[in-house]
């Protein structure tokens, strides 16, 4: 609660004001007191300096929230193309803050994996055993299949997911702690993310591939650093599309989930994603916004 005073002709009449809802608070006989018709002051000149410096304050505010909308709110994307994606079930973002600096180090990884598949489409199956990560073979090659299995993928919607997913956190990501300790986070989360499959199916002699441990990684520090920034999904009513639109915090706690979920169902022999090595990446995500993240400066700024 606060006190403003309110100049009436020669006099002042003061008034406890809510900081939270604004309302004002009458002490008994304090309204009697107001004139039927209050004369308007010249400018905001007349007003004290505090009530001026509060009505700006709440002026500044009010632009900022029109401005940015509900989190939860259902307006369509400016841009076209966010529709494809966001059709084929991923997220978009809704506001992208400008990186500082031109993300190539995770664009590079996307060409590397783009043209790793170009070269390997019509034979995947044999260049996966040879190359992937076999859980029961762990030292093949000295373990550099650790590596190579992130760049292999099962199929075009494979590495489409896993490529966009790469693209939309990690320019962010990579943008915030730079290139080096950004490829740092992304091999050791691909790292803690095989060995933790490897944990849960020791005998396995099936290829795990893919970067989405790696990727992982990516995704929770994205959303811990930026838990305010807005991602937008179509969801289908009946006939139609709606756009909804939820802080990535929420978007966090949905996928850790369904993550949860799917442990339960590769455990049970239902599924071949290994949501094992995703919780893995996690981890390190985790891990890694504990020890580079948590500055205030950035979560405000970069509103991504």
């Amino acid at each position: 609660m606060a006190e403003v005073a309110i100049p009436f002709n020669e006099h002042a009449l003061k008034l406890d004001v809510c900081r939270s809802c604004q309302f004002l608070w009458f002490d008994p006989h304090e309204f009697e007191q107001l004139p039927e018709k209050p004369p308007e002051p010249n400018s905001d000149e007349d007003l004290p300096q505090k009530a001026r410096e509060q009505m700006a304050i709440a002026e500044a505010h009010s632009i900022g929230e029109r401005a940015r909308g509900d989190d939860f709110g259902d307006e369509p994307p400016d841009e076209a193309w966010k529709w494809f994606p966001a059709l084929l079930g991923m997220p978009v973002e809704h506001e992208v803050h400008p990186l500082r600096s031109w993300p190539w180090a995770t664009w590079a990884l996307i060409a590397v994996a783009v043209l790793v598949a170009v070269f390997t489409h019509d034979q995947i199956g044999s260049v996966a055993q040879e190359f992937g990560m076999i859980p029961a073979q762990v030292g093949r090659y000295g373990g550099i299949t650790f590596l190579t299995s992130f760049f292999l993928h099962g199929g075009v919607m494979h590495l489409i997911g896993n490529m966009y997913f790469l693209l939309i956190f990690g320019d962010n990501v990579e943008d915030h702690l730079g290139k080096w300790k950004y490829l740092l986070l992304l091999f050791v989360a691909t790292v803690v993310g095989d060995c933790i499959h490897i944990l849960g199916e020791p005998r396995s002699m099936i290829p795990a591939i893919g970067a989405s441990g790696g990727i992982s990684g990516i995704i929770v520090y994205y959303a811990l650093q930026f838990p305010k920034a807005r991602l937008g999904f179509v969801v289908r009513i009946l006939y139609m599309f709606r756009w909804i639109y939820i802080p990535a915090w929420f978007a966090l706690v949905c996928w850790l989930l369904l993550q949860s979920f799917g442990v339960y169902q590769q455990l049970a022999g239902f599924s071949n994603v290994s949501a094992l090595a995703h919780l893995g990446g996690a981890s390190v995500g985790l891990a890694a916004w504990y020890f580079w993240g948590r500055t205030e400066a950035d979560v405000s700024s970069h509103r991504a």
